[in-house]
């Protein structure tokens, strides 16, 4: 048998539709995609294997990198299928989970009412103790309740049990002493205890974010479990990492134990890989554009990073674990068109997905999509589309959308058309929510669309918001993927100590970021990060006294001491101003949270660059009328494998990819950089 090479590396990421594979190879990028399959995910992971090692050519034990974006625990969190849980909290407190924050979901409606609570009041439970808002112990702890408690849980049966005591941000004696008497009681029970899954003020959102991480634990781990022993089955000895919300990775056993660090996995390897792939086309501020098969998930990046946030909704629950902060719309390629009670088309957010999909796929779709939509103008190549062994044609396209069409008093065309502006329409807000609505000008970003979909959209969602330039990644299919092998190791840390700024001293405070070094340091050692790789990035929350909401100041490099205070306290009025348009510095200054951010560096692969061999004409495998606002064009249809580096075009016209097209309007340009990013010029002034 022939020794295979080493060296390869595998990201592997789940979405609504597909599974997609990207390996990387001695420079060469190999994409491949595979129906997803939601009833048993990590099926799909395994028959996407199966197809990259045979496309790619690599032997399972060739492996020595591989990452996994997942929604597993998103999907729990969106459907409500995560385990049953109890909570423990401070003996007065146990309605906290319940009443949640003073604001509802629809100020006007009276009736509006608030998502269920994650733990129900019957699996609520409260032990006598209590810390004053310093962690001074005011009541100790009654640990013979403690035990009657863990009694009343083992009746309840529940898999897991989250523990959050008031205070114990500011002294986790207590809640470690409950965490080890529950699972004396109940070792077959899981536990998460706040003190080391939030550590932050709000007792809303750090007992919601405590509750979700021990509901989440036993999905996870059942999970990691079996993707571990069915990737080990096949051969691959390397580490399972998996991306975190904040768009770091983590090793599975670090997953099981903090799922709630995971909502946002996927979503964030895909603002990691279009941060990568713009960096390298020499852009650093950008709006991000996720367009897969059921969503469309954006995003900004500014100064090369993205924007994190700590009060991201996933669903209906605001989680304060540091998340790439990520907005999304429930329109993709497989929306499905319909018209309302009112007589007005609409787009999604119902999608047609992996099973049936759109009427195109060919697996007994009924209802047109966005998809759909652009097969019947001319942006996707019938002939290369419509699968060969199935029933389907554009005429069954055409007459499904002359039949939403008779609804609106439309032909199938202009039908087609209209569904891709509703589309653009809520695609445009999402965009307008991350940017113009947080005092951004779209102006000065570039637009990197991705996913499927993306690149079918984004050139004519650039123009209309004023962005001149969109960038295309070669594997815009696959970024998310193509992102987890670009990640580095990644783990946050928070200790929140709320005291006026006027009365911190700097040994407090280079005492606290000491000890979350420590915490940082062990756990990337655990990984085997070199202490030459590592780095830690600080970060204040600071506040105007009586104000709720915090503003986020980095430190400067070097040792804490009183000028670096007064630099913090400087940087935060500058920062309060830019983001609200006014700031007093005469008004005194609350600390409210220190967080670290350990940052284990992973070496980035190296991929082969784009041939500048041949000419853009040797690209145009046809020519194909294409629709545009009513107007027809005969099109040039370029094969993207085939265009070279440095070439340049215009619009209209399509470029066809192995897993991805992109769509460029009359009056649009794109040239081919040597990493065969298409960097489109949407024709605005710039």
């Amino acid at each position: 048998m022939t020794e295979q090479p080493h060296g390869t590396r595998v990201g592997v990421d789940i979405g609504g539709t597909f599974t997609d594979v990207v390996a990387v190879r001695d420079g060469e990028v190999t994409v491949t995609k595979t129906p997803s399959t939601p009833d048993e995910p990590e099926r799909g992971v395994m028959n996407g294997l199966d197809e990259s090692e045979a496309a790619a050519g690599y032997a399972p034990d060739a492996v020595d990198f591989f990452s996994h974006g997942t929604t597993v625990a998103t999907n729990a969190v969106l459907e409500g299928t995560w385990a049953d849980t109890a909570l423990v909290t401070t003996e007065g407190f146990r309605d906290a989970l319940e009443i949640g924050r003073q604001d509802r979901p629809d100020i006007y409606d009276f009736d509006a009412e608030k998502a269920e609570p994650v733990v129900p009041r019957d699996r609520r439970f409260t032990v006598p103790e209590r810390l004053d808002e310093r962690g001074t112990v005011l009541r100790e702890l009654d640990e013979d309740a403690v035990r009657e408690v863990a009694a009343a849980i083992d009746g309840t049966g529940v898999s897991a049990v989250a523990v959050c005591l008031l205070f114990a941000f500011e002294n986790p004696t207590h809640e470690r002493r409950v965490a080890e008497i529950l699972r004396e009681e109940l070792p077959d029970v899981s536990v998460s205890r706040s003190s080391t899954v939030l550590p932050e003020i709000r007792e809303y959102e750090r007992s919601v974010t405590t509750s979700l991480n021990a509901a989440l634990k036993p999905v996870m781990s059942d999970y990691v479990g079996d993707l571990e022993r069915e990737v080990r089955g096949r051969g691959v000895d390397a580490a399972v990492k998996l991306m975190q919300s904040n768009g770091g990775l983590i090793d599975a056993d670090a997953a099981r134990e903090r799922p709630v660090n995971t909502l946002l996995s996927g979503p964030a390897a895909g603002v990691q890989g279009a941060t990568h792939v713009a960096d390298r086309a020499g852009y650093s501020d950008l709006i991000t554009m996720d367009m897969g098969g059921t969503s469309c998930d954006v995003s900004l990046v500014q100064d090369g990073e993205p924007v994190v946030s700590t009060d991201v909704a996933v669903g209906d629950y605001t989680v304060g674990v540091p998340m790439i902060d990520v907005h999304t719309v429930g329109s993709g390629g497989g929306s499905v068109a319909w018209v309302d009670a009112g007589g007005a088309l609409r787009v999604g957010p119902r999608s047609a997905g992996a099973d049936p999909g759109p009427i195109c796929y060919g697996r007994g779709g009924e209802r047109p999509t966005t998809t759909d939509a652009h097969l019947l103008l001319g942006r996707i190549d019938p002939e290369g589309f419509l699968p060969e062994d199935r029933d389907v044609g554009v005429a069954d396209v055409r007459a499904a959308f002359a039949e939403l069409g008779d609804e609106l008093g439309m032909g199938p065309e202009e039908t087609a058309q209209g569904v891709l502006d509703v589309a653009n329409a809520n695609m445009g807000r999402a965009l307008r929510v991350v940017s113009v609505e947080r005092g951004h000008d779209p102006r000065e970003f570039a637009l990197v669309a991705f996913g499927g979909a993306g690149p079918l959209h984004a050139p004519t969602l650039a123009a209309e918001l004023d962005v001149p330039t969109v960038l295309v990644p070669r594997t815009a299919g696959a970024l998310s993927a193509l992102g987890l092998l670009i990640s580095d190791v990644g783990y946050d840390y928070s200790q929140s100590m709320v005291r006026p700024w006027a009365g911190v001293d700097a040994e407090t405070v280079a005492t606290a970021f000491a000890e979350l070094r420590a915490e940082g340091d062990s756990e990337l050692a655990a990984e085997d990060v070199l202490p030459a790789r590592r780095e830690f990035e600080r970060v204040a929350d600071l506040r105007y006294e009586g104000q709720s909401f915090d503003v986020s100041v980095p430190l400067p490099d070097g040792e804490v001491d009183d000028g670096m205070l007064a630099t913090i306290e400087r940087r935060f009025h500058e920062r309060h101003e830019s983001r609200y348009g006014h700031a007093d510095p005469e008004e005194p200054v609350e600390l409210v949270t220190l967080r670290l951010h350990a940052r284990g560096v992973v070496d980035s692969p190296e991929t082969a660059a784009v041939a500048a061999d041949g000419t853009v004409a040797d690209a145009v495998a046809e020519r194909r009328e294409v629709r545009f606002a009513g107007d027809a064009y005969d099109a040039p249809i370029y094969d993207r494998d085939l265009l070279p580096a440095g070439g340049e075009f215009d619009g209209p016209a399509v470029v066809e990819g192995p897993e991805s097209t992109v769509v460029l309007r009359p009056g649009q340009s794109a040239e081919v950089d040597p990493d065969g990013t298409l960097v489109v010029d949407t024709g605005v002034a710039k």
